[in-house]
């Protein structure tokens, strides 16, 4: 079973998707080494899933507009990437083919970002927010400090 991704937005209620169901909902996927020479996969492009999302949520574009996307890996390292600098953005969501085995379920490239470390895998969580505090607004990225129950639930394999 293909693990989903867990989607917030400041507008909706959260919800979960498949990277198959993303790569679906943008349309295109294309060669990440278009981007990103020295990466490898098949990607689908950030804003075009987004856009898509949005029309699907039948959210107006400008009022759905965030300022930051938070990402939350599997080991607990998350980023906050400011809107301006996903431009070019991509998600990746399988290699030859076949869904991603390292790195996945999706992984996020960033090439016009402001570091190398807002390239992020093993993604669990995508959450669109609008942030207005201005020690908010720049880029950020590093490991979780603080856990809930929840969170320590979140990679536990289930005992069967």
């Amino acid at each position: 079973m293909m693990q989903e991704i867990e989607i917030e937005h400041f507008l909706t209620a959260p919800a979960r998707m498949t990277p198959e169901a993303m790569a679906s909902l943008a349309g295109a996927s294309f060669r990440i080494a278009e981007r990103v020479p020295e990466a490898d996969g098949e990607a689908f492009d950030w804003h075009s899933w987004y856009e898509a999302w949005i029309a699907l949520n039948k959210l107006e574009a400008g009022e759905a507009l965030p300022t930051h996307l938070l990402v939350e890996a599997a080991d607990t390292f998350q980023a906050s990437i400011p809107w301006e600098q996903l431009q070019r953005a991509a998600l990746v969501h399988a290699l030859n083919g076949a869904p991603l085995k390292k790195g996945g379920p999706v992984r996020l490239y960033v090439p016009d970002g402001s570091s190398k470390c807002l390239n992020v895998k093993s993604i669990v969580k995508l959450s669109l927010v609008r942030l207005h505090e201005p020690d908010q607004l720049d880029a950020s990225y590093g490991f979780k400090h603080t856990f809930t129950p929840a969170d320590l639930r979140i990679n536990k394999p289930a005992k069967g």
